[in-house]
């Protein structure tokens, strides 16, 4: 959404705002909350996000202040689209660019015929094991601490639904995807699953939120944008308190 839009909103945080971010590359969804946060004091509000993204991923990130807070999990709780792009023919120990490449193998032996086929597995109601490197707690600490310090863990199987797996363009080592998955679907893992179902390797190497339940990207605000807006008005409002007399 572009700055000129925001002049056309009037915002009641305290009441409760729900907020489309483009979160940006390498921010975490925390920096993001942190950042609207900070921009609303003095304000003390609450501001909390629907459904983290990972900080190598953009895209659609919804924001929540005051008593909005209350129905984050409902909006959570939406489907989600998102495109992105796999590497083939090597793996990573985080399923994406996070981490170096560990194991390579040959493309020689693929075929766009195969690439397309192996989507129908992953289509429907599948099961995965969330990634090693990944926000989930285990006995109150995030998997990806525990994978930096080098420690094997035991995950667990979790079940989600992914009605909507399709490859949009084909150019190796990269293969373009969409996809429609339910809460708690980990793209990275379905890449890297999706490797291993062609007897080869795959990682993430770029992944976009465009939509989660019926919100979308394009109506989304810049954090830059966003936070200048909220700046601006802060001091606008602060020159027009009336000043003390001695």
């Amino acid at each position: 959404m572009s700055a000129e839009k925001l002049l056309e909103r009037t915002f009641n945080f305290a009441e409760g705002e729900l907020l489309l971010i483009n979160k940006p590359y390498k921010w975490t969804s925390f920096d993001v909350v942190g950042k609207i946060r900070n921009s609303l004091k003095p304000l003390k509000l609450k501001v909390g996000h629907a459904g983290t993204l990972d900080p190598l991923a953009t895209g659609l990130l919804i924001l929540c202040t005051g008593k909005l807070t209350k129905q984050i999990d409902t909006f959570q709780a939406e489907d989600k689209e998102y495109t992105g792009t796999m590497i083939l023919g090597a793996t990573t120990p985080s399923f994406d660019m996070e981490t170096e490449v560990d194991q390579e193998y040959p493309l020689t032996n693929l075929t766009e015929e195969a690439i397309y086929a192996a989507t129908s597995p992953f289509t429907g109601d599948i099961q995965q094991y969330p990634p090693a490197h990944s926000a989930v707690k285990v006995n109150g600490e995030r998997l990806y601490v525990k994978a930096r310090r080098g420690e094997e863990q035991e995950l667990r199987l979790r079940f989600v639904s992914v009605p909507v797996f399709e490859i949009t363009r084909i150019a190796l080592p990269e293969v373009d995807f969409r996809i429609v998955c339910s809460k708690g679907t980990y793209i990275r893992s379905l890449v890297s699953d999706f490797g291993k179902h062609l007897d080869n390797g795959a990682y993430l190497s770029k992944l976009t939120r465009t939509r989660s339940g019926s919100f979308l990207l394009e109506d989304a605000f810049e954090v830059t944008d966003l936070v200048e807006y909220l700046k601006n008005k802060r001091e606008k409002l602060s020159a027009e308190q009336p000043t003390s007399q001695s």
